[in-house]
C-alpha cells in the first residue's frame, strides 16, 4: 500500500527529529510516499529539523498561525494527492514507530468497513497506554465520575475508557480511540470529510471517529503494530485539562442534543468536583472550565 503521513507539530523540536527517525523502518512492507509537516507557527527550530529530514520524502506546510490540530491534519492533508495514495498516517510528532509497524494497520484496512486503524500505544517505559475508548454515554460517564476512569474501564463495559490489559492482547473494533496515531483509508477520508476545527485541541479525533462510525467506517485497533507515544501533557497542564474537559461536553451535546448535554455536563461537574474537594489541582481547573466553558483558554 502506498501511504503518506500527516505530522501536525506546535513547538514540537524537541520529539520531531526521533518520531521522524523511526518512520523508515516504520514502513517496512509498505511504501512510505510522502510525509507532510504541517506547523502551527512554532517558535522552535521544529520546521528547520523538517526541512533537513534527509532521506525521507518531507513536505513542510507552514499554517502561518496557530490553528490547531485538526487545523494541521487538514492542511496536511490538502498537500497530499489522494488518488495517488491508500492510506494517510495521521501522526503526533511525539510518537515513535516501532520497525514494521505500519504493516499492518495497513493489512487491517484491507478488510471492507474498515475505515480507520490504530496502534497499541506504550509510554516510554514500556508499560501500557490506554488508548482505546468505549462510545460515550451518560452512564459510562456517571461511572467515571463516581468511580475514576481506571476503574469504571476495568469492570466489564461500564467505563468509556478501556482499561484492562487483556482487551489490548487482541484486535477489535472500538467507538474511538486516542488520536496520537491513526491509519485512515483513503476511501474513508474521501466519504467522513475534513477534520472539524472547531475543536482547537482535543475531542476531534472523537468527533472523527464517530462521524465515520455514523457513514459505516469502522475503527480497527491492531495490537501488532506498537508505537511509544510521551504524550500526557493533558493531564498535567491545568489549561490544557480544561479545554479536553469543556471540548468533551460540547461534542456529546452536538451529538446528543441539548437535555442530554446538560445532564452530561453535569455529571462531568460532579466528577470534578469530586477530584477537587480531594485536592487535585488539575480537577479544579476542569471544574473553573466547566462552569465558565465560553471564558476556557486555548493555549
Amino acid at each position: 500500500m502506498r501511504i503518506a503521513a500527516v505530522i501536525v507539530t506546535y513547538n514540537s523540536a524537541d520529539v520531531l527529529a526521533g518520531c521522524l527517525a523511526s518512520l523508515p523502518a516504520a514502513a517496512e512492507g509498505v511504501e512510505l510516499a510522502a510525509v507532510v509537516v504541517a506547523d502551527n507557527a512554532s517558535a522552535d527550530a521544529g520546521p528547520a529539523i523538517a526541512r533537513q529530514a534527509g532521506a525521507l520524502p518531507v513536505i513542510p506546510v507552514d499554517l502561518g498561525r496557530n490553528a490547531g490540530y485538526a487545523a494541521g491534519v487538514n492542511a496536511g492533508l490538502d498537500a497530499l494527492d489522494l488518488d495517488a495514495l491508500d492510506a494517510v498516517y495521521v501522526l503526533n510528532p511525539d510518537c515513535r514507530l516501532r520497525p514494521g509497524s505500519i504493516a499492518p494497520l495497513s493489512e487491517a484496512l484491507r478488510v471492507p468497513g474498515r475505515g480507520i486503524s490504530v496502534p497499541k500505544l506504550v509510554n516510554p517505559d514500556g508499560s501500557l497506554q490506554p488508548s482505546l475508548r468505549r462510545m460515550p454515554t451518560l452512564g459510562r460517564a456517571l461511572a467515571e465520575a463516581l468511580l475514576g476512569g481506571t476503574l469504571a474501564g476495568r469492570l466489564g463495559r461500564i467505563g468509556e475508557v478501556v482499561t484492562d490489559p487483556r482487551a489490548y492482547e487482541r484486535p477489535a473494533s472500538y467507538a474511538w480511540a486516542t488520536g496520537a496515531a491513526m491509519l485512515i483509508s483513503v476511501p474513508a477520508l474521501r466519504a467522513v470529510g475534513r477534520w472539524d476545527e472547531s475543536f482547537f485541541l482535543y475531542s476531534e479525533e472523537t468527533e472523527y471517529c464517530l462521524r465515520a462510525a455514523d457513514l459505516g467506517w469502522t475503527t480497527w485497533y491492531e495490537p501488532r503494530a506498537v508505537i511509544e507515544h510521551i504524550g500526557g501533557a493533558g493531564g498535567t497542564d491545568p489549561a490544557l485539562a480544561a479545554l479536553l474537559a469543556v471540548n468533551r461536553v460540547r461534542l456529546f451535546r452536538r451529538r446528543r442534543g441539548r437535555p442530554a448535554g446538560a445532564a452530561y455536563h453535569a455529571i462531568q461537574l460532579l466528577g470534578q468536583a469530586v477530584r477537587a474537594l480531594a485536592g487535585r489541582a488539575i480537577a479544579r481547573a476542569c471544574l473553573a472550565a466547566l462552569l465558565r466553558p465560553g471564558r476556557v483558554h486555548v493555549p
